[in-house]
Protein backbone atom coordinates (compact mmCIF):
# COMPACT_ATOMS: atom_id res chain seq x y z
CA UNK A 1 0.00 0.00 0.00
CA UNK A 2 1.35 3.42 -0.97
CA UNK A 3 1.50 6.40 1.38
CA UNK A 4 -1.59 8.60 1.11
CA UNK A 5 -3.37 11.61 2.56
CA UNK A 6 -7.11 11.31 2.89
CA UNK A 7 -8.89 14.65 3.25
CA UNK A 8 -12.69 14.88 2.99
CA UNK A 9 -13.84 17.88 5.03
CA UNK A 10 -17.33 18.26 3.52
CA UNK A 11 -20.13 18.06 6.07
CA UNK A 12 -22.96 15.92 4.70
CA UNK A 13 -26.64 16.34 5.60
CA UNK A 14 -28.27 13.18 4.26
CA UNK A 15 -31.95 12.27 4.16
CA UNK A 16 -35.52 13.36 3.63
CA UNK A 17 -36.37 17.08 3.80
CA UNK A 18 -32.79 18.07 4.65
CA UNK A 19 -32.82 20.75 1.94
CA UNK A 20 -35.43 22.69 3.89
CA UNK A 21 -32.80 23.50 6.51
CA UNK A 22 -30.35 25.15 4.12
CA UNK A 23 -30.97 28.67 5.43
CA UNK A 24 -30.33 27.61 9.01
CA UNK A 25 -27.18 25.75 7.94
CA UNK A 26 -25.76 28.76 6.08
CA UNK A 27 -26.69 31.14 8.88
CA UNK A 28 -24.83 28.86 11.29
CA UNK A 29 -21.64 29.52 9.35
CA UNK A 30 -22.21 33.26 9.66
CA UNK A 31 -22.80 34.06 5.97
CA UNK A 32 -25.32 36.80 5.20
CA UNK A 33 -25.07 37.18 1.41
CA UNK A 34 -24.70 34.33 -1.04
CA UNK A 35 -24.87 33.57 -4.74
CA UNK A 36 -27.23 30.72 -5.64
CA UNK A 37 -26.44 28.92 -8.89
CA UNK A 38 -28.82 26.49 -10.55
CA UNK A 39 -29.78 25.13 -13.95
CA UNK A 40 -32.71 26.22 -16.04
CA UNK A 41 -36.28 25.38 -15.07
CA UNK A 42 -36.33 21.97 -13.37
CA UNK A 43 -35.87 23.19 -9.79
CA UNK A 44 -38.73 25.64 -10.28
CA UNK A 45 -41.05 23.03 -11.79
CA UNK A 46 -40.35 20.62 -8.92
CA UNK A 47 -40.94 23.18 -6.17
CA UNK A 48 -37.37 22.88 -4.89
CA UNK A 49 -36.64 26.51 -5.78
CA UNK A 50 -39.50 27.73 -3.58
CA UNK A 51 -38.40 25.56 -0.66
CA UNK A 52 -34.83 26.81 -0.86
CA UNK A 53 -35.72 30.49 -1.25
CA UNK A 54 -38.14 30.29 1.67
CA UNK A 55 -35.52 28.70 3.91
CA UNK A 56 -32.92 31.29 2.96
CA UNK A 57 -35.27 34.24 3.46
CA UNK A 58 -36.55 32.88 6.76
CA UNK A 59 -32.93 32.88 7.96
CA UNK A 60 -32.28 36.38 6.71
CA UNK A 61 -29.90 35.34 3.95
CA UNK A 62 -29.56 37.76 1.01
CA UNK A 63 -29.52 35.87 -2.29
CA UNK A 64 -27.95 36.81 -5.62
CA UNK A 65 -29.41 34.40 -8.17
CA UNK A 66 -27.45 32.99 -11.08
CA UNK A 67 -29.62 30.53 -12.97
CA UNK A 68 -28.99 28.97 -16.35
CA UNK A 69 -26.03 26.64 -15.81
CA UNK A 70 -25.86 24.22 -18.75
CA UNK A 71 -24.59 20.64 -18.85
CA UNK A 72 -20.81 20.67 -19.30
CA UNK A 73 -20.69 24.13 -17.64
CA UNK A 74 -19.56 26.85 -19.99
CA UNK A 75 -16.66 29.25 -19.55
CA UNK A 76 -18.68 32.32 -20.60
CA UNK A 77 -21.33 31.66 -17.95
CA UNK A 78 -18.68 31.20 -15.27
CA UNK A 79 -16.91 34.40 -16.28
CA UNK A 80 -20.18 36.30 -15.89
CA UNK A 81 -20.87 34.63 -12.54
CA UNK A 82 -17.41 35.67 -11.34
CA UNK A 83 -18.05 39.25 -12.38
CA UNK A 84 -21.35 39.37 -10.51
CA UNK A 85 -19.95 37.62 -7.44
CA UNK A 86 -17.22 40.25 -7.18
CA UNK A 87 -19.60 43.13 -7.86
CA UNK A 88 -22.09 41.92 -5.25
CA UNK A 89 -19.41 40.92 -2.68
CA UNK A 90 -21.04 37.55 -2.04
CA UNK A 91 -19.63 35.49 0.83
CA UNK A 92 -20.29 31.99 -0.46
CA UNK A 93 -21.82 30.09 -3.38
CA UNK A 94 -24.78 27.72 -3.02
CA UNK A 95 -25.07 25.19 -5.85
CA UNK A 96 -28.57 23.76 -6.29
CA UNK A 97 -28.32 21.05 -8.93
CA UNK A 98 -26.04 18.34 -10.22
CA UNK A 99 -22.38 18.13 -11.12
CA UNK A 100 -22.46 20.88 -13.73
CA UNK A 101 -23.96 23.40 -11.32
CA UNK A 102 -21.52 22.40 -8.60
CA UNK A 103 -18.52 22.60 -10.92
CA UNK A 104 -19.63 26.01 -12.19
CA UNK A 105 -19.97 27.15 -8.58
CA UNK A 106 -16.48 25.89 -7.68
CA UNK A 107 -14.83 27.80 -10.52
CA UNK A 108 -16.92 30.86 -9.69
CA UNK A 109 -15.77 30.60 -6.07
CA UNK A 110 -12.14 30.53 -7.16
CA UNK A 111 -12.53 33.31 -9.70
CA UNK A 112 -14.32 35.56 -7.23
CA UNK A 113 -11.17 35.90 -5.09
CA UNK A 114 -8.61 36.02 -7.92
CA UNK A 115 -7.43 38.58 -10.43
CA UNK A 116 -7.02 36.22 -13.38
CA UNK A 117 -9.32 34.67 -15.94
CA UNK A 118 -10.89 31.43 -14.64
CA UNK A 119 -9.77 29.58 -17.79
CA UNK A 120 -6.22 30.00 -16.47
CA UNK A 121 -6.98 27.39 -13.80
CA UNK A 122 -7.85 24.33 -15.92
CA UNK A 123 -5.16 25.26 -18.46
CA UNK A 124 -2.64 25.32 -15.58
CA UNK A 125 -1.49 28.88 -16.19
CA UNK A 126 -2.47 29.73 -12.61
CA UNK A 127 -3.12 27.74 -9.45
CA UNK A 128 -6.15 28.11 -7.23
CA UNK A 129 -4.80 29.44 -3.95
CA UNK A 130 -8.16 30.10 -2.28
CA UNK A 131 -11.87 30.18 -3.05
CA UNK A 132 -15.13 31.24 -1.52
CA UNK A 133 -16.91 28.46 0.39
CA UNK A 134 -19.32 26.35 -1.68
CA UNK A 135 -22.35 24.49 -0.37
CA UNK A 136 -24.57 22.17 -2.39
CA UNK A 137 -28.09 20.82 -2.60
CA UNK A 138 -27.68 17.79 -4.86
CA UNK A 139 -30.41 16.98 -7.39
CA UNK A 140 -28.76 14.24 -9.47
CA UNK A 141 -26.45 11.42 -8.42
CA UNK A 142 -23.58 11.22 -10.85
CA UNK A 143 -20.51 13.44 -10.81
CA UNK A 144 -19.62 13.19 -7.13
CA UNK A 145 -18.61 16.85 -7.20
CA UNK A 146 -20.52 17.36 -3.95
CA UNK A 147 -17.60 15.78 -2.05
CA UNK A 148 -14.73 15.84 -4.53
CA UNK A 149 -11.82 18.22 -4.98
CA UNK A 150 -12.46 18.42 -8.72
CA UNK A 151 -14.40 20.44 -11.27
CA UNK A 152 -14.62 20.66 -15.06
CA UNK A 153 -15.66 23.37 -17.50
CA UNK A 154 -16.00 23.68 -21.28
CA UNK A 155 -14.56 26.38 -23.49
CA UNK A 156 -16.93 26.42 -26.46
CA UNK A 157 -14.66 28.67 -28.54
CA UNK A 158 -11.91 26.06 -28.47
CA UNK A 159 -14.09 22.93 -28.07
CA UNK A 160 -12.09 22.03 -24.99
CA UNK A 161 -13.33 20.45 -21.79
CA UNK A 162 -10.76 20.72 -19.01
CA UNK A 163 -10.72 19.81 -15.35
CA UNK A 164 -8.96 21.09 -12.27
CA UNK A 165 -8.56 19.76 -8.75
CA UNK A 166 -7.45 21.29 -5.46
CA UNK A 167 -8.43 21.23 -1.79
CA UNK A 168 -10.05 24.66 -2.16
CA UNK A 169 -12.68 22.94 -4.32
CA UNK A 170 -13.87 20.76 -1.44
CA UNK A 171 -17.42 21.80 -0.56
CA UNK A 172 -18.12 23.21 2.88
CA UNK A 173 -21.33 21.22 3.14
CA UNK A 174 -23.52 19.08 0.90
CA UNK A 175 -27.22 18.39 1.37
CA UNK A 176 -28.16 14.98 -0.02
CA UNK A 177 -31.89 14.25 -0.12
CA UNK A 178 -32.55 11.19 -2.32
CA UNK A 179 -36.17 12.32 -2.84
CA UNK A 180 -34.90 15.21 -4.95
CA UNK A 181 -33.71 12.71 -7.56
CA UNK A 182 -37.10 11.01 -8.10
CA UNK A 183 -37.82 13.23 -11.11
CA UNK A 184 -34.50 12.57 -12.84
CA UNK A 185 -35.18 10.93 -16.20
CA UNK A 186 -34.36 7.29 -16.85
CA UNK A 187 -31.64 8.34 -19.29
CA UNK A 188 -29.96 10.78 -16.92
CA UNK A 189 -30.26 8.29 -14.06
CA UNK A 190 -28.42 5.76 -16.22
CA UNK A 191 -25.78 8.33 -17.17
CA UNK A 192 -25.24 8.98 -13.47
CA UNK A 193 -24.91 5.28 -12.72
CA UNK A 194 -22.17 4.95 -15.34
CA UNK A 195 -20.34 8.03 -14.05
CA UNK A 196 -20.36 6.68 -10.49
CA UNK A 197 -19.09 3.31 -11.66
CA UNK A 198 -16.41 4.96 -13.79
CA UNK A 199 -15.16 7.11 -10.91
CA UNK A 200 -14.80 3.93 -8.88
CA UNK A 201 -13.28 1.80 -11.63
CA UNK A 202 -10.81 4.52 -12.66
CA UNK A 203 -9.25 4.23 -9.22
CA UNK A 204 -9.54 0.44 -9.15
CA UNK A 205 -7.76 -0.13 -12.46
CA UNK A 206 -4.42 1.46 -11.68
CA UNK A 207 -0.98 -0.07 -11.06
CA UNK A 208 -1.35 -1.03 -7.41
CA UNK A 209 0.38 -2.67 -4.54
CA UNK A 210 -1.95 -4.79 -2.35
CA UNK A 211 -4.85 -2.63 -1.11
CA UNK A 212 -7.47 -5.13 0.11
CA UNK A 213 -9.46 -2.64 2.22
CA UNK A 214 -9.66 -0.08 -0.58
CA UNK A 215 -10.47 -2.84 -3.08
CA UNK A 216 -13.29 -4.09 -0.87
CA UNK A 217 -14.80 -0.63 -0.55
CA UNK A 218 -14.67 -0.10 -4.32
CA UNK A 219 -16.13 -3.51 -5.09
CA UNK A 220 -18.95 -2.96 -2.60
CA UNK A 221 -19.79 0.41 -4.16
CA UNK A 222 -19.88 -1.14 -7.63
CA UNK A 223 -22.08 -4.07 -6.58
CA UNK A 224 -24.48 -1.73 -4.80
CA UNK A 225 -24.71 0.66 -7.75
CA UNK A 226 -25.38 -2.23 -10.14
CA UNK A 227 -28.09 -3.70 -7.90
CA UNK A 228 -29.74 -0.34 -7.18
CA UNK A 229 -29.43 0.68 -10.82
CA UNK A 230 -31.40 -2.36 -11.91
CA UNK A 231 -34.15 -1.43 -9.44
CA UNK A 232 -34.36 2.18 -10.64
CA UNK A 233 -34.91 1.21 -14.25
CA UNK A 234 -38.39 -0.02 -13.23
CA UNK A 235 -38.99 1.83 -9.94
CA UNK A 236 -37.64 5.40 -10.24
CA UNK A 237 -39.16 6.43 -6.88
CA UNK A 238 -37.62 3.61 -4.84
CA UNK A 239 -36.15 5.58 -1.93
CA UNK A 240 -33.57 3.01 -0.83
CA UNK A 241 -32.23 2.56 -4.35
CA UNK A 242 -32.03 6.33 -4.85
CA UNK A 243 -30.32 6.68 -1.45
CA UNK A 244 -27.75 4.01 -2.28
CA UNK A 245 -26.96 5.61 -5.62
CA UNK A 246 -26.68 9.08 -4.09
CA UNK A 247 -24.29 8.01 -1.34
CA UNK A 248 -22.28 5.98 -3.84
CA UNK A 249 -21.94 9.11 -5.97
CA UNK A 250 -20.24 10.90 -3.08
CA UNK A 251 -18.03 8.00 -2.02
CA UNK A 252 -16.92 7.23 -5.56
CA UNK A 253 -15.21 10.60 -6.06
CA UNK A 254 -14.12 11.84 -2.62
CA UNK A 255 -10.89 9.81 -2.95
CA UNK A 256 -11.88 7.12 -0.45
CA UNK A 257 -11.42 4.53 -3.18
CA UNK A 258 -8.00 5.98 -4.02
CA UNK A 259 -6.42 5.39 -0.62
CA UNK A 260 -3.12 3.56 -0.97
CA UNK A 261 -2.91 3.75 -4.75
CA UNK A 262 -2.64 6.15 -7.65
CA UNK A 263 -5.51 7.78 -9.47
CA UNK A 264 -5.31 8.66 -13.15
CA UNK A 265 -8.93 8.92 -14.41
CA UNK A 266 -7.67 7.76 -17.80
CA UNK A 267 -11.02 7.09 -19.47
CA UNK A 268 -12.37 10.40 -18.20
CA UNK A 269 -9.60 12.11 -20.18
CA UNK A 270 -10.80 10.39 -23.35
CA UNK A 271 -14.43 11.25 -22.64
CA UNK A 272 -13.62 14.91 -22.01
CA UNK A 273 -12.30 15.05 -25.57
CA UNK A 274 -15.54 13.51 -26.87
CA UNK A 275 -18.02 15.72 -24.98
CA UNK A 276 -15.75 18.75 -25.39
CA UNK A 277 -15.97 18.36 -29.17
CA UNK A 278 -19.66 17.32 -29.10
CA UNK A 279 -21.44 19.20 -26.34
CA UNK A 280 -24.63 17.18 -26.84
CA UNK A 281 -22.92 14.03 -25.57
CA UNK A 282 -23.80 13.42 -21.91
CA UNK A 283 -20.69 12.62 -19.89
CA UNK A 284 -22.00 9.34 -18.48
CA UNK A 285 -23.17 8.16 -21.89
CA UNK A 286 -19.75 8.90 -23.34
CA UNK A 287 -18.14 6.88 -20.57
CA UNK A 288 -20.49 3.97 -21.28
CA UNK A 289 -19.09 3.81 -24.81
CA UNK A 290 -15.44 4.40 -23.97
CA UNK A 291 -14.94 2.38 -20.81
CA UNK A 292 -15.47 -1.08 -22.39
CA UNK A 293 -13.38 0.00 -25.41
CA UNK A 294 -10.52 1.04 -23.12
CA UNK A 295 -10.88 -2.13 -21.04
CA UNK A 296 -10.69 -4.38 -24.09
CA UNK A 297 -7.48 -2.65 -25.11
CA UNK A 298 -5.78 -2.50 -21.71
CA UNK A 299 -6.84 -5.65 -19.80
CA UNK A 300 -3.94 -7.78 -21.09
CA UNK A 301 -1.51 -5.56 -19.18
CA UNK A 302 -3.02 -6.66 -15.86
CA UNK A 303 -5.15 -9.74 -16.39
CA UNK A 304 -5.28 -10.70 -12.66
CA UNK A 305 -6.72 -7.29 -11.80
CA UNK A 306 -9.49 -7.57 -14.37
CA UNK A 307 -10.15 -11.16 -13.27
CA UNK A 308 -10.57 -9.97 -9.67
CA UNK A 309 -13.00 -7.31 -10.87
CA UNK A 310 -14.96 -9.94 -12.81
CA UNK A 311 -15.24 -12.33 -9.88
CA UNK A 312 -15.81 -9.87 -7.02
CA UNK A 313 -18.10 -7.42 -8.81
CA UNK A 314 -19.92 -9.48 -11.44
CA UNK A 315 -19.81 -12.92 -9.84
CA UNK A 316 -17.87 -14.53 -12.70
CA UNK A 317 -16.90 -18.10 -11.78
CA UNK A 318 -14.34 -18.95 -14.46
CA UNK A 319 -11.08 -20.28 -13.02
CA UNK A 320 -8.88 -19.12 -15.87
CA UNK A 321 -7.93 -15.48 -15.26
CA UNK A 322 -8.03 -14.29 -18.85
CA UNK A 323 -11.39 -15.92 -19.56
CA UNK A 324 -12.74 -14.38 -16.35
CA UNK A 325 -11.37 -10.96 -17.25
CA UNK A 326 -13.01 -11.03 -20.67
CA UNK A 327 -16.34 -12.15 -19.23
CA UNK A 328 -16.19 -9.33 -16.67
CA UNK A 329 -15.85 -6.78 -19.45
CA UNK A 330 -18.71 -8.44 -21.34
CA UNK A 331 -20.96 -8.29 -18.27
CA UNK A 332 -20.16 -4.62 -17.83
CA UNK A 333 -21.17 -4.01 -21.45
CA UNK A 334 -24.40 -5.97 -20.98
CA UNK A 335 -25.26 -3.98 -17.86
CA UNK A 336 -24.74 -0.71 -19.73
CA UNK A 337 -27.00 -2.11 -22.44
CA UNK A 338 -29.61 -3.06 -19.81
CA UNK A 339 -29.76 0.51 -18.52
CA UNK A 340 -30.10 1.66 -22.15
CA UNK A 341 -26.78 3.36 -22.58
CA UNK A 342 -25.19 3.70 -26.04
CA UNK A 343 -22.49 1.22 -27.01
CA UNK A 344 -20.87 3.10 -29.91
CA UNK A 345 -20.13 6.72 -30.76
CA UNK A 346 -22.35 6.36 -33.84
CA UNK A 347 -25.32 5.88 -31.47
CA UNK A 348 -25.15 9.61 -30.65
CA UNK A 349 -26.09 10.56 -34.22
CA UNK A 350 -23.17 12.95 -34.60
CA UNK A 351 -22.50 12.29 -38.27
CA UNK A 352 -18.94 11.58 -39.33
CA UNK A 353 -16.64 11.53 -36.31
CA UNK A 354 -12.86 11.69 -36.64
CA UNK A 355 -10.88 9.47 -34.27
CA UNK A 356 -7.82 11.52 -35.26
CA UNK A 357 -9.49 14.75 -34.14
CA UNK A 358 -10.59 13.23 -30.81
CA UNK A 359 -7.12 11.80 -30.16
CA UNK A 360 -5.59 15.18 -30.97
CA UNK A 361 -7.93 16.91 -28.50
CA UNK A 362 -7.23 14.32 -25.81
CA UNK A 363 -3.45 14.68 -26.16
CA UNK A 364 -3.58 18.48 -26.40
CA UNK A 365 -2.21 18.39 -29.93
CA UNK A 366 0.07 15.41 -29.25
CA UNK A 367 1.75 17.26 -26.39
CA UNK A 368 0.82 14.80 -23.62
CA UNK A 369 0.07 11.18 -22.92
CA UNK A 370 -2.63 9.79 -20.63
CA UNK A 371 -1.44 7.64 -17.76
CA UNK A 372 -2.90 4.17 -17.34
CA UNK A 373 -1.37 0.69 -17.06
CA UNK A 374 0.82 2.10 -19.81
CA UNK A 375 1.19 5.60 -21.20
CA UNK A 376 -1.61 6.13 -23.72
CA UNK A 377 -0.15 8.18 -26.56
CA UNK A 378 -1.87 9.65 -29.60
CA UNK A 379 -1.76 6.41 -31.60
CA UNK A 380 -3.18 4.26 -28.79
CA UNK A 381 -5.92 6.76 -28.00
CA UNK A 382 -6.83 6.97 -31.68
CA UNK A 383 -7.06 3.18 -31.79
CA UNK A 384 -9.42 3.14 -28.78
CA UNK A 385 -11.65 5.77 -30.38
CA UNK A 386 -11.64 3.90 -33.68
CA UNK A 387 -12.69 0.69 -31.94
CA UNK A 388 -15.98 2.21 -30.79
CA UNK A 389 -16.92 4.52 -33.67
Amino acid sequence: MQNFIYYAPTKVYFGKDTHKNVGEIIKGYGFGKIMMQYGKSSIKRSGLYDDVIKSLKDSGIEVVEMGGVEPNPKLEFIREAVRIAKEESVEMILAVGGGSVIDSSKFTAAGAVSNCDVWDFPTRKREVKEALPVGTILTISAAGSEMSANAVMTNMEENMKRGYGCDSFRCLFSILNPELTYSVSKYQTACGIVDIMAHTMERYFTPVEPTPITDGIAESILRTVIESGRVLMDKPDDYDARANIMWASSLSHNNLTSCGRENFLAVHQLEHALSGEYDQVAHGAGLAVLYPAWARYIYRLNIPRFAQFARNVWGVERKDDESAAIEGIERMEKFFEFIEMPSRISDFGLGEVSAERLADLCTYGRKRTVRSFEELDYDIIKEIFESCL
